[in-house]
């Protein structure tokens, strides 16, 4: 079981990225593209990296898919990164199953989303969250995304699960800057910033890192804004953001984050494919043409 005096930073680190799941024109996961973007990531400054998570078109992953992923990831990474497999489902038991076999296969750390559809009650989005953080003894990383699962983590609801040992951080996705402050400040939950259009005013309240779909292709961005930050120069902390709000918007504003994040890491010559499962469907010319646009303005080395 991790230490719980362990500051949460140096247990998930703090430039996260949700990767995605790269795949070949048959929709088979390619363990060569694998391989090369978990490297491209690492060399870049990533130093946690999210598998089977959102961006990794998790629902459409099978649990033996999943397993393999944190565990060739696990393998590739050795010390030089966290793996963070994604886990959680609107079943509790089967969430658990999920975080057994994640620790299973190597992952360092569970990030937990809220269960989703089912839209349960606080008390029972406690339960669950209480009884799959003790399936294993990894740290979690709560997940709340409200705009994708239907049910918000409160506030409240937060406080009391900020008491489970295992339970150290939250990635926020909802927005609520002042909520986020709150929690912050009555808790010693570490907050992660969950919507790289607003990563730097998470990190300037307090913040400790972020979970970035756009550091797929970004990450060395993102570190530096990062060390701009812990350094309190807001002066280049904010023309690191500025530079990035075309990406940003090409990415995460224009059809679906996995679609885009993946088009543009072709468009790098970092993965050969953009395939996505079904219900996913590939970039349109439009969406191709303004994520082109945004990578020429914001000048990523390959």
């Amino acid at each position: 079981m991790t230490d719980p005096s362990i500051p949460a930073h140096l247990v998930f680190g703090t430039n996260l990225v949700a990767m995605v799941t790269p795949m070949r024109p048959d929709g088979a996961i390619s363990e060569p593209a694998l391989l090369t973007l978990v490297d491209h990531l690492v060399d870049n400054g990533c130093d946690g990296i999210v598998v089977g998570g959102t961006t990794g078109e998790a629902p459409t992953l099978t649990d033996a898919e999943t397993a393999w992923l944190v565990r060739t990831a696990a393998a590739r990474t050795g010390s030089r990164a966290r793996v963070i497999a994604g886990v959680g489902t609107h079943d509790t038991a089967a969430s658990v199953r999920q975080a057994r076999q994640a620790e299973a296969a190597g992952a360092d750390a569970l990030l937990l989303v809220c269960p989703y559809y089912s839209r349960p009650t606080q008390a029972g989005v406690v339960a669950h969250c209480t009884e799959v953080a003790e399936a294993t003894g990894l740290p979690v990383m709560l997940y709340d995304v409200p705009a994708r699962t239907g049910t918000a983590l409160e506030a409240a609801t937060l406080v009391e699960l900020a008491g489970h040992p295992l339970i150290r951080a939250v990635k926020d996705a909802k927005g609520d800057l002042f909520e986020a402050m709150t929690v912050m400040a009555g808790t010693s939950l570490a907050y992660y910033c969950g919507i790289d259009e607003l990563n730097l005013p998470y990190l300037a309240c307090g913040a400790v890192g972020v979970v970035s779909v756009v550091g797929n292709v970004a990450a060395g961005r993102n570190a530096e804004l990062l060390g701009a930050v812990h350094t309190g120069d807001l002066t280049r902390a904010r023309e690191l953001q500025s530079g990035l709000i075309p990406l940003a918007d090409a990415v995460m504003r224009t059809s679906q984050g996995a679609i885009m994040a993946k088009a543009a890491l072709v468009e790098l010559g970092v993965i050969p494919h953009a395939t996505v499962r079904r219900p996913l469907l590939p970039s349109t010319p439009a969406d191709l043409q303004r994520l082109r646009a945004a990578l020429a303005a914001v000048a990523l080395p390959a």
